[in-house]
């Protein structure tokens, strides 16, 4: 159901739709769409654009790192 919902979202919802359906050159082209808006931000934002990404990976690979550790 949350799928549905996320695949109907009218500008992203087709390409994730064809990024988890589609042929494996659909999910090259979507992490290459990916990685040029997060360049585009950088150019347009700045400092903030690298910074955050970065921030919001921190707590995902430290429970990632605890959930490793306790076995």
């Amino acid at each position: 159901m949350l799928a549905r919902m996320v695949f109907s979202v009218p500008v992203f919802g087709w390409m994730l739709r064809e990024a988890f359906t589609g042929p494996t050159t659909a999910k090259l082209l979507f992490i290459l769409n990916l990685v040029l808006v997060w360049i585009l931000a950088i150019a347009y934002f700045g400092y903030p654009a690298i910074i955050l990404p970065a921030l919001t990976a921190v707590p995902v690979i430290f429970t990632t790192l605890i959930v490793i550790t306790k076995g």
